[in-house]
Order: structure tokens, then sequence, then C-alpha cells
């Protein structure tokens, strides 16, 4: 009977992507790199000086006769090889370390504009915090592929080389026995580094799942404590760093395992020296100083066989990291996409949907055979129940996603043969839940223009009737509205947004609940705002407040992901159905709410008046 039970596949030290990787960070830094490990050799070479001479000064110089003339020389090149070895290991730190830095940041930079052009669809599907760790965290391990890591590896082989040839002239028999236990050493290590590897993988892996879920619940804090389950999330967050707790727990133990073999190896050749080479001297093969110069150059030689396997644990960590930085870099970009398409230069602003259909989830359609067409410089309202598809028809406007069957025409042409960086430069949204940044009300407002003039800006202001709130801060536009705009109400970042959108001055503006934040006077207000917006642009506007959109060339009413009403608002209200059917629940709720409340209140449909225009009487629902 065969074994169905799924094998474990083991990775290999790094995937041929993480080697080109490598290769190519060497291959841009090799000027730097060549010169550290010329400064890497000259240091090693000056440091075999002082080890070289132990045995002359003992055996020839202190403990012979009529030497004593001779200790200031040795004194002073012994000297002078220690100041070469100080100042090429500083000018080593320098030269190598400056490389690494400058490719940290440039891998830094471009792992993050490449995350950046990624499509949405993506980022639904990705944790912030990964996407931080691979930007922040697996950039950091390449330091030790173009640093002084990559040096330090291949000058401890040349030291422990050259060490190994003065060790086999001083006495190959013991240096035979040395080289032994060396290489015996060296399997131990490989056995170490072997599982150490995946421990490293995954210990980025959790890191970056951690960082994720900590993100979410400092960004979401405010529904945390509403909910009052801080005690839950912490409870998440322990079992996260727990797990990577015992990752790291397990990386030490393998750590301090490979650090106790070497010690033991220290010690093991100590004592064997110490047996062999006594039996030299008492033999009258070896003088005293023969001895401590084999014991200092075998040092000499462990030294940089240990340093390798510290060394060594760093590059595995830096190609986990390469790995999985390589693995976003592998993702097409829209970018990519972009590249056999055609560029738009600016928009008439004729919007077509063609029979679209589209699906988040295989076999559980958002929309099916929606056809609809928004000409230049017209309004059109989306309406119908929560999960009706409005929002995933902007986001097909917006080229968020693409539809499964059927086509969005822009000015005639399939948005799909387009240009989207170009096309998107064309685009102003105000959504429910405006985004801010973390800086002055200026600068938001001017995010899409940032050239914009104080002037222009504050005109824009005035327009979206936010002036007047900015101007009452103590630092007026200046002022810094905090992470995700915290400072502000939400209905200032709704006007903030609307600024933002009139100075982008789009062709084509999509407008989501952008007065869902607004009280019932700001509202009065922000549609003077909102009016000015729309003008001479095509707008697709998704509203719940009914009241928002009886000016629009045309209302949509979606059900089911499928369009079943569309017209104005009267033809719509004359016709007797869905759109009816909300806008009567909708005037009850209002009448029920703020004309008399505890009441039973049912509106007679005839008697249901059409809002005046602004300049006329207040409009009543």
């Amino acid at each position: 009977m065969a074994d169905d039970t799924p094998q474990k596949v083991k990775k290999p030290f790094a995937t041929p992507g993480a080697w080109e990787e490598a290769r190519s960070l060497v291959h841009r830094h090799r000027k730097r790199l060549i010169l550290g490990m010329a400064l890497m050799l000259v240091s090693r070479l000056a440091g075999m000086v002082l080890p070289g001479m132990i045995g002359y000064a003992v055996d020839d110089v202190m403990l012979a006769e009529g030497q004593a003339d001779m200790l200031l020389p040795l004194a002073l090149v012994a000297a002078l090889a220690t100041i070469v070895q100080a100042s090429t290991g500083f000018a080593l730190s320098q030269v190598l370390g400056v490389a690494a830095q400058r490719a940290i940041t440039e891998m830094r930079k471009r792992v993050q504009r490449h995350v950046t052009r990624l499509p949405i669809s993506y980022f639904d599907s990705t944790q912030t915090g990964v996407l931080i760790s691979r930007v922040m965290t697996d950039a950091e391990g390449i330091r030790n592929l173009v640093g002084t890591g990559l040096a330090q590896l291949v000058g401890g082989f040349v030291q422990a080389t050259l060490g190994l040839g003065v060790l086999f002239y001083l006495s190959w028999r013991l240096t035979t026995v040395t080289l032994i236990v060396l290489i015996l050493f060296g399997l131990v290590m490989a056995t170490m580094f072997k599982k150490l590897r995946p421990l490293f993988r995954e210990r980025g892996k959790i890191n970056a799942e951690v960082t994720g879920r900590l993100g979410e619940t400092l960004g979401g804090v405010r529904i945390i404590k509403a909910y009052s389950v801080e005690k839950r999330e912490q409870l998440v967050f322990a079992k996260g760093v727990h797990r990577l707790l015992r990752n790291v727990a397990k990386s030490i133990t393998g750590v301090s395992a490979t650090t106790s073999a070497a010690t033991l190896v220290i010690g093991g050749l100590s004592a064997l020296m110490m047996v062999m080479g006594g039996r030299a001297i008492i033999a009258g093969q070896w003088g005293p100083g023969d001895l401590l110069q084999y014991l200092v150059f075998t040092a000499f030689v462990v030294a940089p066989v240990v340093s390798i396997a510290s060394i060594g644990t760093q590059i595995t960590e830096a190609f986990a990291g390469l790995d999985r930085i390589r693995e976003i870099l592998g993702t097409p970009t829209e970018i990519d996409e972009d590249k056999s398409r055609e560029t738009i230069d600016e928009l008439t602003g004729d919007i077509e949907l063609e029979h679209v259909t589209f699906s988040y989830t295989e076999g559980v359609e958002v929309l099916r055979d929606v056809s609809l067409t928004a000409p230049a410089g017209t309004t059109t309202a989306l309406v119908g129940s929560s999960g009706s598809g409005k929002s995933t028809l902007v986001s097909l406007v917006m080229a968020f996603n693409r539809p499964q069957e059927g086509r969005v025409l822009v000015d005639g042409r399939d948005l799909a043969t387009l240009k989207l960086a170009a096309y998107r430069r064309q685009l102003g949204v105000v959504l429910q839940e405006n985004f801010l940044f973390d800086g002055s009300v200026a600068s938001n407002i001017s995010f899409a223009r940032r050239q914009a003039t104080r002037a222009e800006v504050e005109e824009v202001s005035r327009i979206a009737h936010c002036h007047e709130f900015i101007t009452a801060f103590p630092d007026g536009y200046d002022t810094i509205v905090g992470e995700r705009g915290v400072k502000l109400s939400g209905g200032q970042r709704q006007r903030v947004a609307i600024a933002r959108a009139i100075l982008a001055d789009p062709r084509l503006l999509i407008l989501d609940e952008a007065t869902s934040s607004l009280d019932s006077e700001s509202e009065v207000f922000i549609q003077d705002g909102l009016r000015a917006l729309r003008r001479g642009r095509t707008t697709f506007v998704i509203a719940h407040r009914l009241s928002t959109i009886q000016s629009a060339d045309q209302i949509i009413v979606l059900e089911h992901g499928q369009i079943v009403e569309r017209g104005t608002h009267h033809e719509l209200l004359a016709s007797g159905g869905r759109y009816r059917e909300l806008y009567d629940t909708q005037y009850r709720f209002e009448q029920d709410r703020f004309i008399n409340p505890g009441e039973d209140f049912t509106p007679e449909p005839e008697k249901v008046e059409v809002p005046k225009s602004r300049t006329g009487s207040p409009t009543r629902l």
C-alpha cells in the first residue's frame, strides 16, 4: 500500500534566485570588495609577524647570551606590524562598512519601489507587517555579503591556510593530528548550519507575522478599546512572540553548541600540544620558543576557523533574507504590465462598461453582466443594498481590479490596453474613510500636486469649506494632523480629502460616501464644494444618503451584482421600483429620527417633495 504521507521537501542552502541576487550585489560593489580584500590580506599578513618572531625572540635572543641588543629592533618590527594591522583593520571597516550600508539602503529603496508598484490584489492578500519586514529587516542581512563578513570569510581562509603551512613546517606529525581534529570540527559546523538554516528562514516569517499583527493592533486600537478586547489582542501577540522566542531559543542553542564545540576543539588541541610539544622539548628537538611559536600559530589557525563558523551563520541569514526578497521582487508589478500597453494623454472622460463580470473568489460573482455608459462630464450615482457591488464597480473604473469577463472602455479604448500610471494621474478619489498622512494640513491637501502654491491650497480649501477650521488652529495650514489624520474629526478629514481632490484637478472623479462623516449642517456646505468639484468632470458617486445624489445625471441601482434600474431621480421615483423603496425607507427613517421621534410616521409617497436648487428653499427629506 502506497504511503500517501506528504514528504517534506528539503530546501537548498539558497534558491537560484538568491544566488543570482548575491552575485549581482557582489558585482555591483566589486571595487570596494576588491579593495577590502586587499586590506584584509595586508592585515592578516601583518598579524603573522609577531607570531613568526616569537620562537626566534625566545630561543635566539632571550635565552642566548649577547643578543640583548636585538630586543629593541624586534620590538620596533612588532610595533610597526601592529600599527599596520590596526590601520588596515580600521580602513577595512570604513571601506566595506560604508559599502554594506549603501547596499542595504539601495536594496530597501529597490524593494519599497517594487512593493508600491504591486497590484492592489497583492496588498489584499498580504499583511502590511510582512511587507515592512521585507523592506527593513531582510535587507539588513546583505551587509554580510558586501560588508566585512565576506572579506572576513576570505581572510579567515587565507589566514588558516598560511598558518597551517607554518605549522607543517614546524611539525608535520603534530599538524596532521591537528588538521584531522579541525576537519572533524568542520563537519560538526556543517551539520549545525544545516539545522540552523531553516530556523533562520522561519524566524523571518514569524517576525513578519508578529509585526503585521502588531501593526493591525495599533492601527485598530480604537476598535479594540471600544469592544474591550485588549486581553485577547495581548494573548494573540503573546503567542506570536513566544513562537519567535522558541525559534530564537533553538537558534541560540545551536550557535552556543557551535561555540562550545569550538572551545572543546581549542582545549583538546592545547592538551595535545602540551603532551607532544613537551616531549619534543625533553627530547631536545624543540626549544621553549618553538613550542610557544607553535601554540601561537595554532591559535592563529583555530581563530579564523571559529570566525568562519560565526560568519557562516550570518551569511546563512543573509541568503534566507535574499530568498524572501527575491520572492517579492519576482512578483509582477503594474509597471511590468504597462510595458506592452498604450500611453494615454488627457482624457475626455467617456466611461463605458460592456457586459462586465467580476468575482474576488472563484464561483462567487460580485458583478454579473453589468453594462453602463457614463458620458464625459456627467455624474453617475450608484445605489443599492450593502454588498450589491457598488465599490467593486468603481474599483474596476479605477483599474484596481480587472473584470474576468467584459471590458471597461475609456474614451472608447479598452482600459486593459492603457498604461495605468498615465490613466490614474487623471483620477481623483474621495473615499468614505480617507487616509491622511502624518504631516501638515497643507501637505495633505497638496499631496497630488506638490508644486501647488499656498494660495492655491487656500483657494481649494475655501471651496471645500475647510479653510475656516484650518485657520482656527494655532498653526493654521502647518498644523500636524497625526497618523491617519487622527487629530482631525471625521468631518474635517473628509473636507481635507475633498480639497485634495479639487486641487488634483482630475478628469475622472470617484466619490465613495464622500459626505458620510458630515453632519447635516456640514453636508449643506460641502455639497457646494462637491458641485464645484464635479463640474466638467466624469463622476461616479456611491451614496447611501440619497439626498446627496438627486442632481446626478443618471442613477444606477445595483442589487446582487446586477443593474436592476437606471434613470434620473425623478424617473426612478415615478417608476415605483427598488429606488423608490430605498428612498421611502430612508425618508421614513429620517422623519422618525428628526421630525417625530417616538412616533410611527409613514409618509404619503405622492406628497414627497423633490429638493429644490440650493438657491431656493432648503431641502427637506
